[in-house]
Order: structure tokens, then C-alpha cells, then sequence
């Protein structure tokens, strides 16, 4: 007997680290030796999932060749990323319908703009009997249980927010390698394919309607999304880390403030999950344990040493069981300010970079043309 199983890949773009890959290449039958399992890797252009709604050139080609990194490990394994576009549940209940799915697994989107989607999903699956499994590890600790830790309330400072993960404790490790040695890769039908809008190439961002609208002349191939290259950059970032430890410091950044230098930041990674936050959390702690081992000035550890990953943290935790996080009007923890008048071209003199003020605008700029700015200007931006 078979066991058809989908992975649905939505954050998460990685092998590594991935508790939803190894429950979905798992049988869960009590003989696992009578029944192989058949995997499924999907992922849905449904204008929701990886923040697809409102999305820029950069992101969404990020994601792009996140998704075709991805596709090129499961064709080295035998097998290939299946990527739809439509919604969500009808194209999980036609995948169950006529591929006999048993299981169905993805990586926690704690945000609640994507409570709808997941709230159809698991309905669906309850009505039609696939076990649904949800895992987290898009982010260091479950944000759910950091608010019930909290009296079932988000802790609204980020010292409160110290003092609740203290209680809970370090964050799990990650998970082991996955294994495809006995893991045979589903096929999708021909005429399910055409209803389904299966991509037999991976789109393009003008396929989604979206074109490159910042400078050409300053653009250029910076950041490149995947697994291959957040793990070949995650390698670099730590000699920066051992370097900066080996010198008293605790950011690579506070080692050598160069600002006009390539960024080394994992946040782009780390927000389309092809890096594993909890790898980078506790690759950086144990070097900064393993270098404090070999030297004679000890300086102390704690959450300091990835401090930006814990307020990473923070945001999410707040974000959950507020929709209205990302507004000010409807926000209830958010100071209602009347930052500009309607008539007001500030905003866009912002966002345009056009304020006269060098280092803003040098931010904006640099922004618009590589979808990304250095922190230390991100920063000013905020201020």
C-alpha cells in the first residue's frame, strides 16, 4: 500500500529544519513497513501565501527563485515542486478528491492575515478525513504559547516579552535531516494539472502583473532567494560572527561599521523561511560558547547575542491575535498620530526618495532598487 501525503509549502522554502517534511514523509500507519509514502510538495499562488497580496518586484522575485531552488532539490531527488495558482481550498479539496491524500502538513503563519486561509484549510480537511498537521518553526518559539504564558495576553513590552520566554525556556534545536531513501514523488494527472493551473515552469514576476519600478541603472543581482544561497550565506555571516566574538563584540556590525560594504543581514532569508531562524539562532549561540571556551576574557550570554532574532520574536507574539497590527486607525495598541495632512506630499517625497535629507533619501533609493536597506539607514528612516 501507498500513503499519499502533501507537504504545502507556504513560508518554510527550506529542507532543513522542516518538522512539517518529516511528518509528511512519515506513514502513519502502526506496520510502517506494509505501507510506503507517496509525497506531494506543493505550493499555491493563491494571492495570500509568502505575503503575496500587497507585494513589490523584489519580494515576489525572491520568492520566485526561492521556490525554483526548492524545485531544482526535489528534481535532484526524483521528484519536483508542484506549484498552482487559485484558491487555497479548492485546490487542496480537488487534490484530495482524486489523489486519495491521507495527510496534509505545513509550517505555522502565525500572522492573522492568513487565518482565513488556514481556518477554510483545516475545515476542509476535518469534512473530507485528511489528519492535518501544523507545525512551528517559522519562528524561534510558538507565539500562542507565549501569550497563554502571559495570562492569555500578548506581553506588550519587550521586557515583559524576556521574562515570558524565560519561563518557557531556550527554544527547540532543529530537527533533523530529512530522509527520501524508501520516499516515492506523487505525479499530478494531466487533465487535474490543466484544471488546477499547474506551472510547468516557474512564473515570472510580470506574470503576476508586477514590473521592476525602480532605478535600472542602479539595480543589480544582490539578493538571490533559495535555500542553497541563504545556507552559503548563513556559512559566510558566521566568521563574521566568530570575528566580532573573538573582539569583544556581539554583532558583526559593531565589529566593522561599514555601511557602504555588502549587508550580511539573514532577514530576507529568514522571512521566506530558507533559512531556518532556530539554526541561526543556535549556530550563533553555540560559536559564541565555543569561542568564550577558548579565551581568557568571558564575557556573558544571553538573548543579547541575537538580539535583533528575539525582537523578530516580539513582533510576531503582538501580531497574532491582532489583525489590525499592521494599521494605526484600527490598532488597539497603536497611538492614533496625525502624521501628515491629506493634501501633504511628505509621504510621497519619502517614499520617493525626495525629503533633501541625504541619508534618508540615499535609503529610500537604495530601497526602490535592490528591495532592501542596511540597518544602521533603516534606523534613521524609522526616526
Amino acid at each position: 500500500m501507498t500513503i499519499n501525503n502533501i507537504l504545502w509549502f507556504r513560508h518554510g522554502l527550506r529542507l532543513h529544519d522542516n518538522p512539517s517534511l518529516l511528518e509528511a514523509l512519515r506513514s502513519d500507519c502502526m506496520n510502517q513497513s506494509s505501507e510506503a509514502v507517496k509525497l506531494f510538495p506543493i505550493f499555491i499562488f493563491d494571492g495570500e501565501s509568502a505575503g503575496t497580496r500587497v507585494v513589490g518586484y523584489n519580494r515576489m522575485k525572491f520568492l520566485l527563485e526561492s521556490l525554483a531552488d526548492l524545485d531544482r532539490q526535489f528534481r535532484d531527488l526524483g521528484g519536483q515542486l508542484l506549484v498552482f495558482r487559485g484558491d487555497s481550498v479548492t485546490v487542496l479539496r480537488r487534490l484530495f478528491e482524486e489523489l486519495n491524500i491521507k495527510k496534509l502538513c505545513f509550517e505555522q503563519d502565525c500572522e492573522p492575515i492568513w487565518k482565513e486561509r488556514d481556518d477554510g484549510v483545516t475545515q476542509l480537511c476535518q469534512k473530507m478525513d485528511v489528519r492535518c498537521v501544523e507545525n512551528v518553526s517559522h519562528t524561534l518559539w510558538n507565539p500562542n504559547e507565549v501569550i497563554q504564558t502571559n495570562g492569555d495576553i500578548p506581553p506588550l513590552t519587550y521586557q515583559m516579552f524576556l521574562h515570558t520566554v524565560n519561563i518557557i525556556g531556550e527554544p527547540p534545536r532543529p530537527v533533523g535531516a530529512p530522509n527520501f531513501e524508501y520516499i516515492e514523488f506523487g505525479r499530478i494527472p494531466a487533465i487535474l494539472a490543466s484544471e488546477l493551473k499547474l506551472c510547468h515552469q516557474m512564473p515570472t514576476p510580470e506574470e503576476f502583473g508586477i514590473s521592476y519600478e525602480g532605478n535600472a541603472n542602479l539595480a543589480f543581482q544582490k539578493w538571490i532567494g533559495g535555500e542553497t544561497r541563504a545556507l552559503d550565506a548563513l556559512g559566510a555571516r558566521l566568521k563574521q560572527e566568530e570575528e566580532a566574538f573573538r573582539e569583544g563584540y556581539y554583532l558583526p556590525t559593531q565589529a566593522k561599521p561599514e555601511i557602504l560594504g555588502p549587508a550580511t543581514s539573514m532577514s530576507a532569508a529568514l522571512r521566506f523561511g530558507c533559512l531556518s531562524v532556530r539554526m541561526f539562532y543556535w549556530c550563533v549561540h553555540d560559536l559564541f560558547e565555543k569561542v568564550q571556551s577558548h579565551s581568557q576574557f568571558k564575557y556573558p550570554g544571553g538573548h543579547h547575542i541575537t538580539g535583533q532574532l528575539i525582537w523578530r520574536e516580539y513582533f510576531y507574539t503582538m501580531s497574532v491575535q491582532n489583525p489590525h497590527y499592521g494599521e494605526m486607525e484600527r490598532n488597539p495598541i497603536c497611538l492614533n498620530i496625525p502624521w501628515y495632512a491629506p493634501e501633504d506630499d511628505s509621504l510621497a517625497r519619502w517614499k520617493e526618495g525626495r525629503t533633501g535629507f541625504p541619508m534618508i533619501d540615499a535609503a529610500m533609493r537604495q530601497l526602490l532598487a535592490e528591495g532592501w536597506l542596511h540597518h544602521i539607514l533603516r534606523n534613521i528612516t524609522a526616526t
